[in-house]
């Protein structure tokens, strides 16, 4: 009799112990979602080097302002457990998750920076400013303290890699790294008429994967089936436009040769010349 008391005593503790412990689970919503945080990135199928038989580099941009493009800009402060891609990087910069590269020599990942230098490339440093006085009228110099801004990268350079594998006959296209521009004015532009931009830094791509299929994206249609920043990559969900491909004029960009109307045709023809080299191969 006394095993039997002790018993339901100790079942009786259990089961309030699980109700306080239910109790105390707030969750943010009508369901429990799965931790994205445990994602990991889709891993790519091995390709040789003797099956690729045609590979083309290609830069684009990526203008977040564009209403396909503002999951990567917004939001500008942390809400919710989601962050812009930007302050993604900065803060993985920050902490020492993510090695930031020079941008100010080439793009091909020579020289990392610490974030001091990634303030410094960002033009957050402690300068002297002119500044109007409100009660007097007249200019002042004022010390200003330099602050990041993330929400000035406006737009994101994309630097990758299509290529036709032989093994599978398909043409596929890895990402090499991402490179945020920020669009910033100087400090006489008082009216702030000029527009300045400046690429800031160069992110490895295949290094930041874990960190972006580790952070969720948010679907403006429906947020039961919010992506990561890598799915997004991976699946082209972004609009851009092409500003240089691979070529013998030291990779010179399209602006360097046209401008206006007929950059943006040989924008167009770039990325038209690798659909046609896909489908010429085929016989119908």
């Amino acid at each position: 009799m006394k095993k039997l008391t002790l018993a339901i005593g100790i079942l009786i503790c259990a089961l309030c112990f699980t109700g306080n412990q239910a109790h105390a689970q707030i969750v943010d919503g009508a369901f429990q979602r799965v931790d994205i945080g445990k994602k990991k990135p889709m891993q790519f199928p091995y390709v040789r080097e003797a099956d690729v038989m045609w590979s083309k580099k290609i830069w684009r941009i990526i203008d977040l302002r564009e209403k396909m493009n503002q999951v990567l800009y917004f939001p500008t402060v942390e809400t919710e457990g989601r962050n812009s891609l930007t302050n993604l990087f900065l803060k993985a910069i920050e902490d020492g998750l993510l090695t930031a590269y020079d941008a100010r020599t080439d793009d091909e990942f020579k020289i990392p920076l610490t974030y001091d230098q990634v303030k410094e490339a960002f033009g957050a440093t402690t300068r002297t400013k002119r500044v109007r006085n409100l009660e007097t009228g007249e200019f002042e110099d004022k010390t200003v303290e330099g602050q990041v801004r993330g929400e000035e990268v406006m737009q994101l350079m994309v630097k990758e890699e299509w290529f036709f594998d032989k093994q599978t006959s398909t043409m596929n296209v890895r990402i090499i790294g991402i490179a945020p521009i920020q669009e910033y004015y100087r400090d006489e532009d008082i009216n702030r008429e000029n527009p300045q931009r400046r690429v800031v830094f160069w992110i490895y791509y295949p290094e930041a994967r874990e960190l972006l299929a580790s952070n969720a994206v948010l679907n403006t249609r429906n947020t039961a089936y919010n992506m990561s920043f890598d799915d997004l990559f991976i699946k082209r969900r972004f609009n851009s436009y092409v500003v240089k491909e691979s070529n013998v004029y030291n990779n010179r960009a399209i602006s360097q040769y046209l401008t206006g109307r007929d950059a943006m045709l040989e924008s167009k023809k770039i990325e038209q010349k690798i659909f046609n080299y896909e489908q010429d191969l085929w016989e119908y």
